[in-house]
């Protein structure tokens, strides 16, 4: 080795995932195979304008007695399970969205491999890649639980705070608001670290074959080694976020909202996910992934030898 790294750089890579998407999807244009990565960026979890919305528990809040007084005489004998209807009901949405995930994470390897090799396939990535879309399906499904369960215990506090609060004095209110804001942001960046890891986790465990862990530690060695490089990244990545959101609010208006419904609208703004997927594919950030691990090598090597030495001489 030279010693020199490699440079992770943020803008140049963006136009070499522009010209691949080029490559990919116009070099020839064909509609079948648009149809095929389209398929396997919807399994990616590429809805195109497609969102769902959930009524909040906390709209139009009222008493109970107010409830009570809208619920008919002949339905008061149907209260006793509603208990039990709310607990199948949230037993089912935990389930469907476990499911949405685990084809999340499977999806990702396919779009992965349909941009690597500039090939339309689903079935063969699909058994390629399943040690390690499973793999990636259980650390989504963990980091899933732990951001939920870190955003409840700030929730706890933010309520327990409020409830000491009260007969407190004028210092204790801005200590008390201080400390949540601090929980608040700690929380939002904790969700953009791993937001960061996860979108760069594919790729390692695509080209190195390794499980979710290694990849998410490769990738967290990576980010600390080069924080400037990916805060700059994280900026450009709102600038990309935006832009995406224009395009597919443009997209849909002038296709009269067809590019709402679900894979439909995936299969028209195609280019936007590929080109977007492709970017974390053409970045150099694998090349320093190697080179860390290299250099590590090299020095368990080294310090294997030195041990080795030092017993010599014990003996």
């Amino acid at each position: 080795m030279n010693g020199v790294r490699p440079k992770i750089e943020i803008f140049k890579p963006f136009g070499e995932a522009f010209e691949l998407t080029n490559k990919i999807l116009f070099q020839p244009f064909d509609l079948k195979k648009w149809l095929v990565i389209g398929f396997a960026a919807f399994l990616s979890g590429h809805l195109a304008g497609v969102g769902f919305n959930f009524p909040s528990p906390f709209g139009n809040f009222q008493s109970h007695r107010a409830t009570q007084d809208l619920i008919p005489d002949h339905l008061e004998q149907w209260k006793p399970w509603l208990v039990a209807a709310v607990v199948v009901l949230a037993v089912l949405f935990f389930a469907f969205v476990i499911a949405l995930t685990w084809l999340k994470a499977r999806g990702h390897f396919i779009f992965t491999d349909c941009i690597v090799r500039n090939r339309a396939a689903i079935a063969a990535p699909w058994r390629e890649y399943r040690k390690e879309g499973n793999s990636y399906f259980l650390f989504l499904l963990a980091v899933m639980f732990a951001i939920l369960l870190l955003a409840g215990l700030i929730l706890a506090s933010v309520f327990g705070l409020g409830w000491l609060k009260q007969g407190v004095g004028e210092t204790g209110s801005i200590a008390s608001v201080g400390l949540i804001v601090f929980l608040f942001v700690f929380w939002v960046s904790i969700v953009v670290f791993v937001s960061i890891a996860t979108y760069f986790m594919v790729p390692v465990m695509y080209r190195k074959r390794c499980r979710a862990v290694e990849a998410f530690r490769d990738v967290t060695l990576l980010i600390i080694h080069n924080v400037g490089s990916f805060f700059l990244f994280c900026l450009f990545g709102i600038v990309l976020i935006l832009a995406v959101l224009m395009i597919g609010v443009i997209v849909t208006c002038a296709t009269c909202c067809l590019a709402a419904f679900p894979y439909i609208g995936t299969v028209i703004l195609l280019p936007v996910f590929v080109c977007l997927h492709a970017f974390a594919l053409v970045l150099r950030f694998l090349e320093r992934i190697e080179q860390f691990a290299i250099e590590h090598l090299a020095l368990g090597s080294r310090l294997d030898v030195d041990e080795r030495r030092r017993a010599g001489h014990r003996d």
